[in-house]
């Protein structure tokens, strides 16, 4: 048995996730048909995160335990092939310790989340980025987003579907910053913590994006954070704009 560690991209759009679900196509079940018409086996993926309905990565990691005695190069080329035309890309595979584990092993998870400020459609950006017309005080937004770092109750910004046995959590980066892009000008929102409730990315730019449009004074974020009651929250930014970027594991892996 050899433990085989994939870091691969996705376009989230068609799918219902990244975790396998019974209702609609998820990114993991792609994966796994892949491996098995690669294989013969009926291999199981394990991820560092999970995504929504249509959220996209850009580097999501994961490992899977194959008998099969094949390359990581032949490996990852096989996978290519077999996922092709879904919108998965596996760039790089490599053989990892018996007791790495994507998820448990990884100590941090970066996500980052696009607003394109402009009033035109999106033609090219669709599905790849919120679009929010009216401009937006990226400094005012910036200030509100700094209330929310550190360790908090986000009780107010996790989903009632989230499963998670804990609502506290300790958010380590919470940064607004201005992006020029092909699509016109573009908010990044970019955070760090080691996990993250359901939700809890979208719950805090939707937030944001009410102080950045003036709806929601500055200090109304902070205000939402100690009432640790979802219905205080302003709004779920859409799935579309986020992305998971990276999972952090220690220098050793």
């Amino acid at each position: 048995m050899t433990r085989f560690a994939l870091t691969f991209e996705f376009d989230g759009t068609p799918f219902q996730g990244l975790q396998r679900q019974k209702h609609g196509p998820s990114v993991q079940q792609a994966i796994e048909d892949a491996l098995h018409r690669t294989t013969g086996e009926k291999a199981v993926l394990h991820s560092a995160g999970r995504t929504d309905t249509g959220v996209h990565a850009l580097a999501m990691r994961s490992h899977v335990d194959l008998d099969k005695d094949i390359a990581p190069f032949r490996l990852m080329e096989a996978l290519n092939a077999h996922l092709r035309p879904d919108p998965i890309a596996i760039n790089h595979c490599e053989v990892v310790a018996d007791d790495w584990h994507a998820r448990f092993s990884c100590v941090g998870r970066k996500y980052l989340y696009r607003i394109v400020n402009r009033r035109a459609p999106l033609a090219l950006a669709r599905d790849r980025a919120w679009q929010v017309a009216q401009e937006l005080d990226i400094e005012a937004m910036q200030n509100a987003a700094q209330a929310l770092v550190g360790r908090h109750d986000f009780t107010t910004f996790r989903s009632v579907h989230c499963q998670a046995k804990d609502p506290v959590k300790t958010l380590d980066r919470l940064d607004v910053v201005r992006a020029e892009a092909d699509f016109g000008p573009e908010i990044h929102f970019h955070v760090e913590a080691r996990s993250f409730l359901h939700h809890q990315v979208r719950s805090m730019v939707g937030c944001l994006k009410l102080v950045g449009q003036g709806t929601w004074a500055v200090e109304q974020v902070g205000k939402a954070l100690a009432a640790r009651d979802r219905a205080e929250l302003g709004l779920n930014a859409p799935p579309h704009g986020l992305y998971f970027v990276e999972a952090v594991y220690p220098a050793a892996d």
